[in-house]
């Protein structure tokens, strides 16, 4: 057996598992590692080809590993399970894993900074906490109805409700109902809070980062947008078009072909959920605010006349991440195309 030149490493919570190979494909290595003993196995190899599954803790691993000069490559787990031989087990998911690393046609996924992490933690609490803010909500406007007390939409109507819970005065709610309700409001308005500071973190790292604040130019575009494109994108050339970014978004036609007849459906909604949403909800904005105004881009009033609002959302979503893979490859600012008027 030779020497070994690529590694899958499949890792988990405490047991990890190496499966090596030499130049001839030979297994040389097929072993359990600790996880206080990964570090110290990888430090006593020889530099080589590593192979992991990208999760949470892979791009922590893939920075370990890299500072001891071997090269990690990050594949997605969808890619890496057409690789794997008969039932699945730690051993074969190793297998499979440095299989497929050395594919030609394998699609990896850069190793994302400290930094990136760090601003994605702030996104995905924030978006934690709305959640619960929202359940809360919900729960407020549900056991209020059943009294017969109602509100508008939005959190102007949850505030209206929640000025009556804390109406002592108002016989509509029963003691024990309004100890209840007035524990909820309590939690909403901490959580109102939370969310506060956490976006002021927001606002603070974009105001730190050139690059957020040259995409916020972008109508539709803002703090939240900005830093989460630059969080979740981080090397803006691993992509090789803007289309494949917004692919990678999930924001194209999924197709559906056979016998040389090609048909486009909805958008494949593959890639990442959370950047999709974003530019989608800016896209809207943006749209809204044409339509109060009563001014419209020249090519999204024409798509609006043929189509509807959200698929024109959708198509301006798409087109929002191909000019910001081309303003951050090119480094470009955003030009503000010609504005048509609307006619009274």
């Amino acid at each position: 057996m030779g020497e070994v030149i690529t590694i899958g490493l499949d890792i988990a919570k405490s047991v990890f598992q190496v499966h090596g190979v030499d130049a001839a494909g030979a297994v040389v290595i097929r072993k359990r590692v600790t996880r206080a003993k990964v570090l110290e196995f990888f430090a006593a190899a020889r530099p080589c080809l590593i192979g992991i599954e990208a999760c949470p803790t892979a791009h922590h691993w893939s920075r370990q590993l890299q500072a001891l000069g071997h090269t990690v490559r990050l594949m997605p787990p969808n890619y890496v399970k057409a690789y794997r031989k008969r039932g699945k087990s730690d051993a074969n998911d190793a297998a499979a894993i440095c299989e497929a690393v050395t594919r030609p046609s394998m699609r990896f996924v850069p190793t994302k900074s400290e930094q990136q992490q760090s601003g994605l933690m702030l996104h995905r609490s924030r978006q934690l906490l709305v959640r619960q803010r929202t359940m809360l909500s919900n729960a407020i406007r549900g056991h209020m109805a059943e009294l017969g007390v109602v509100a508008a939409k939005g959190r102007n109507g949850t505030a209206e409700l929640i000025k009556i819970v804390a109406n002592e005065e108002d016989v509509r709610i029963p003691a024990t109902a309004r100890f209840c309700l007035d524990a909820l409001a309590r939690q909403y308005a901490a959580l109102a809070e939370e969310i506060g500071a956490i976006e002021k973190q927001i606002h603070a790292w974009h105001r730190s980062c050139e690059e957020s604040r040259r995409l916020e130019d972008i109508p539709g575009v803002g703090p939240i947008v900005a830093t989460a494109l630059v969080a979740e994108v981080g090397d803006w050339k691993a992509f090789s078009s803007g289309r494949n970014l917004a692919a990678w978004i999930g924001l194209v036609p999924k197709p559906h072909s056979t016998g040389g007849r090609e048909r486009l459906g909805g958008i494949s909604k593959q890639g990442n959920r959370y950047l999709r949403w974003l530019l989608v909800a800016g896209a809207m904005a943006v749209i809204r605010h044409a339509r109060q105004h009563g001014t419209k881009r020249l090519w999204l009033t024409r798509l609006m006349e043929r189509r509807p609002v959200k698929v024109a959302a959708v198509a301006l979503a798409n087109k929002i991440a191909r000019m910001a893979w081309a303003m951050m490859v090119r480094g470009e600012r955003f030009k503000e195309p010609a504005l048509l008027p609307v006619a009274a």
